[in-house]
């Protein structure tokens, strides 16, 4: 039987998280990223890994930071057709990116050469695609005790080597459901990892993807940022994209929404003006964004105007 022990909150340290990108990926946790296969997450965690084999600056954050190790482990793609390919089109470093040989021995997540790989190569972030095929083949990844406890010990190697852990995942087949929905398995995966973002494909632009922050138990859940993958162009950056992860996992697009919006203020506005908060309370229900509100107003020439303590929206004359 385990001694008891008593630990007072008194003796407790506070300790500061530490970002790898922030408010994305911390250091030390565990952070899942998933998406419906081909919709783009294998390319958007290799293009990170490039930026951060070379020290370079992250989208959308200005932080300067130094080089960084990085273990990649894929069970999908080939290493030298496929994953070395991809690292160059974004000019990462090379000699920064290693591989577990798997070749002899399949890895799983408790594998003991996890942690000894970290421990060799100094490794600040390692790349686990796809997560279900490192659980072990006598894993249930339906099982909630199972997943959980498998988690717990990957998240204590994580702490201790203040390493960013990155789980890539797929989505079920759920269509049209809520993003908290769709992580294949047990939940016990995202409530385990502290930050959850999901990739997918923007319906009217389907060379846009966007990466969105579906959990964030850290920090406040950051924006979401766009990326586009084109077949003559290849890779880049867009930056920050107003949608929202269930928009962009049903089929919404923006302009939709844009729609939606304007036909809402026109028929809130069809009989003279309206309290603002009678309108933004329906945005709000309809998953109409604060920033298309705005923008879609400021296109139709509503005005505001202050009644007594209140604000109204009216059409200009």
């Amino acid at each position: 039987m385990a001694e008891l022990k008593i630990i007072g909150m008194d003796e407790v340290a506070v300790e500061e998280i530490e970002w790898l990108w922030y408010p994305y990926i911390p250091f030390g946790k565990l952070t899942i990223i998933h998406g419906d296969p081909g919709e783009g997450k294998t390319t958007l965690i290799l293009q990170l890994a490039a930026l951060l084999s070379r020290g370079d600056k992250l989208p959308c954050d200005d932080t300067e930071r130094e080089p960084i190790s990085i273990i990649y482990q894929t069970a999908e793609d080939g290493l030298g057709d496929t994953i070395k390919p991809r690292l160059l089109s974004g000019n990462a470093d090379c000699t920064q990116i290693k591989v577990i040989d798997e070749s002899e021995v399949p890895l799983t997540m408790l594998d003991a050469r996890v942690e000894r790989a970290i421990q060799e190569t100094g490794a600040r972030m390692i790349i686990l695609d796809p997560m279900q095929a490192y659980l072990g083949e006598k894993v249930d990844m339906n099982r909630a005790n199972e997943v959980r406890s498998i988690l717990s010990q990957l998240g204590r190697i994580a702490e201790k080597y203040k390493c960013a852990i990155i789980l890539v995942g797929h989505l079920n087949k759920m269509q049209g459901t809520k993003a908290n929905y769709r992580g294949l398995g047990s939940v016990d995966f995202q409530a385990t990892a502290r930050s959850v973002l999901v990739v997918g494909r923007v319906k009217d632009s389907p060379e846009t993807r966007v990466m969105a922050h579906q959990k964030s138990s850290l920090a406040p859940e950051g924006e979401p940022i766009a990326f586009e993958l084109n077949k003559e162009t290849g890779f880049h950056w867009i930056g920050h994209y107003d949608i929202s992860i269930d928009d962009l996992l049903s089929g919404f697009s923006r302009q939709k929404k844009s729609e939606m919006a304007e036909s809402l203020i026109t028929d809130c506005l069809a009989e003279g003006k309206c309290p603002q908060q009678v309108i933004q309370q329906k945005a709000e229900s309809m998953g109409i964004s604060k920033r298309i509100l705005d923008t879609v107003k400021k296109s139709l020439d509503v005005q505001s105007i202050k009644i007594g303590s209140k604000w109204y929206w009216q059409l200009a004359a």
